[in-house]
């Protein structure tokens, strides 16, 4: 294949920007990549390009962290266990009991937190 009948891609373009500058275009942008923001507001009449639509909100990140963290954490098994061996009666409060227990309360605290902090509200127990 000859050089002609190749397409080319265009070159990049950089500019650079006063933090003050980048930080207002962060703003305006809101939700979209900052590269399609500029490009829509500059060529607001070319086509549009294909691609992210928008950044992930700091909220969606949160959610990915407890999602996260409950995929790491053995809380449903500890829980299921707790559960059957009250059902049966066999509920001994041996060290390792008292450890799963442990394990789950942090792991709920840890969601709570997490979760009060993505609905923007404050914890108003003690």
């Amino acid at each position: 294949m000859s050089n002609d009948t190749k397409t080319k891609k265009p070159t990049p373009f950089s500019l650079r920007l006063s933090v003050e500058e980048r930080q207002l275009l962060d703003e305006l942008a809101g939700t979209k990549p900052l590269g399609a923001y500029i490009r829509e507001t500059l060529l607001s009449n070319a086509k549009p390009r294909r691609g992210r639509t928008s950044r992930p909100k700091e909220d969606n990140i949160i959610l990915a962290q407890i999602l996260a963290q409950l995929g790491a954490s053995r809380l449903p098994n500890n829980i299921n266990q707790l559960a059957r061996a009250a059902n049966t009666g066999s509920l001994l409060v041996t060290d390792d009991v008292l450890h799963d227990l442990n394990e789950a309360v942090q792991n709920i605290a840890f969601i709570k937190e997490t979760l009060i902090k993505v609905l923007g509200l404050r914890d108003e127990c003690p």
